[in-house]
């Protein structure tokens, strides 16, 4: 195949445009100008007139959940829902499709959208859906709210009790509102039915054809279990997989990591550059959405209130330690400036450790997934250990409206702070959190360069100082997330040898006024080498 009669960027460094690139065997064989790379032409070649527009590496969402944006198709989406009201109402739309017995289950309510921003109290819910159990995820993941159904079916009484590192909201005589936060999430999970292989076959190609509409054609999927893992091998081995999956183990299963770190990391499984196996994902705190953030200080909207950690530093530095040894990458979720500086000192603490036993060579490229609101003494301590932030430019512009009401004037200057990383060194993989953000590259893009949602809003940006260039923008989805999953040397780029993923535009992100990046969009998307989506 040969594309030309474009801008083709490169992502050299320094950055290359050019007008044509041909690909030969999933491998990018040649750029050049037009003439140079048509003369590679055969009558096999398949033509393709760019007609000016651009084309860019594939892109990488360097945080997603691959089953949940695909399960998340199938569930009852919340998302941009502005009342309890409404969530209900889409909640009994949804139950009188379902078969009698089954659960059901809804993601996406942010009561930060609401008129009432305080939690919702299941009793509204139990009443319009009384006979069915109903399980609706916030937005964030980090809190749910249960109908009194779903609580009688896991054996929630005003008895029970939080579990450590998670919250059951309870009304004034003790009783639980129906709101369980962070880990106390699985007490209701726990009594819920499992997830079918089926169901997750079903889930991964709703979700690969997701990624492939905005461009994307590889993922960091941030904590699997077994099963998902052992059907993306069956798919990897019969050359199936159509993504560029780095997958991360689920920290919370401790059965899960003794096997996977016993067999060690795996870099390409199958051989056929779909698959690698060899991070893990842990928690440090919880959400700041929900107020399970861990923070220094007291919350500046709910005094005494410092927020959840999830995992105990005894716990987490166990799992990091075997992560080291087992030369596993480690990405911790941290959010909040507490949770972020306890994850640099565990991860301190590690290497000193791994570093007097004569370990340092370990090219380890350990992360923080999120890192979002950061002590100004903390941003060194990123470069100065090595530490990834893997950070989601849509976070910003979804919690901008009422994320200074969590922290206050001082702590914000450190929320969300992709300039403040890069000052320091650190490279920034960039990502959509989907199913938590809906999966929108030009949104993201947008984000990054104005602070800013696709509308415009607000004028001018959200502590616009933060703002990345476009060039930088760019590199979120491309080389940095490759850097991060340890593939800067076959994705991220349009260079002779490179994968042949690429996606092309409808018009140029790098030039276009930014009052109408909104209108770009992705128009085609190739995978190694092969058109998977088309615009239609």
């Amino acid at each position: 195949m040969i594309l030309f009669n474009g801008l083709v960027y490169t992502q050299a460094e320094p950055q290359r445009i050019v007008e044509a690139i041909a690909i030969q065997d999933g491998r990018v064989l040649a750029i050049g100008d037009d003439s140079d790379i048509l003369a590679l032409a055969n009558s096999n070649t398949q033509r393709f007139n760019l007609e000016g527009r651009a084309v860019y590496p594939g892109f990488a969402d360097g945080h997603a959940h691959l089953v949940g944006v695909g399960t998340s198709l199938e569930n009852l989406d919340l998302m941009g829902t502005t009342s309890y009201q409404q969530v209900i109402e889409r909640a009994v739309a949804k139950h009188q499709e379902l078969p009698k017995g089954e659960w059901l289950f809804g993601r996406g309510w942010d009561q930060n959208d609401w008129r009432e921003k305080s939690f919702p109290t299941h009793h509204a819910l139990s009443k319009a859906i009384p006979d069915r159990p109903v399980v609706l995820v916030r937005v964030d993941g980090h809190a749910l709210l249960a109908n009194q159904a779903a609580m009688d079916a896991a054996g929630i009484t005003r008895a029970t009790a939080d579990p450590e590192g998670g919250r059951l909201e309870r009304d004034v005589e003790g009783h639980p509102t129906g709101v369980f936060v962070d880990n106390a999430e699985m007490l209701i999970q726990a009594a819920a039915p499992g997830t079918t292989i089926d169901a997750v076959k079903r889930a991964v190609g709703a979700a690969t054809a997701a990624f492939h509409a905005q461009g994307i054609t590889a993922v960091h999927d941030a904590g699997a279990g077994e099963a998902t893992l052992a059907y993306l091998e069956s798919m990897a081995t019969e050359g199936r997989l159509q993504l560029r999956l780095h997958e991360m183990l689920h920290g919370s299963d401790p059965e899960l990591l003794k096997r996977r770190f016993a067999a060690g990391p795996v870099a390409d499984f199958g051989g056929k550059g779909t698959l690698a196996i060899r991070a893990v994902k842990i928690y440090t705190d919880g959400a700041l959405g929900s107020r399970g953030a861990a923070l220094l200080e007291e919350y500046s909207d709910d005094h005494g209130n410092h927020g959840l950690l999830i995992t105990s530093d005894a716990k987490r530095k166990a799992i990091v330690m075997d992560a080291l040894a087992a030369d596993f990458q480690v990405a911790t979720h941290a959010i909040g400036d507490r949770g972020n500086r306890q994850t640099l000192d565990v991860y301190e603490q590690a290497f000193a450790e791994a570093d007097a036993q004569d370990e340092a060579d370990q090219d380890r490229r350990w992360r923080i997934e999120h890192a979002q609101v950061i002590h100004p003494e903390d941003f060194k301590r990123f470069a100065d250990l090595g530490v990834i932030p893997a950070m989601q430019a849509q976070h910003q512009t979804s919690d901008m409206p009422w994320a200074e009401d969590r922290v206050g004037p001082e702590r914000i200057l450190g929320a969300y702070a992709w300039r403040s990383f890069l000052n320091v060194g650190c490279v920034i993989p960039g990502g959509s959190d989907a199913p938590v953000e809906r999966l929108d590259t030009v949104a993201q893009f947008i984000a990054a360069v104005t602070r800013a949602t696709p509308e415009g809003e607000p004028e001018g940006g959200w502590y616009p100082e933060q703002n990345l260039t476009r060039q930088e923008a760019l590199n979120m989805l491309t080389t940095w997330p490759a850097y991060a999953a340890f593939r800067e040397h076959d994705l991220g780029r349009l260079e002779q040898g490179f994968r042949a993923d690429m996606v092309i535009f409808s018009a140029d992100l790098m030039t276009l006024p930014l009052d109408q990046l909104a209108d770009c969009k992705p128009v085609l998307t190739i995978f190694n080498g092969e058109v998977v989506w088309v615009e239609q």
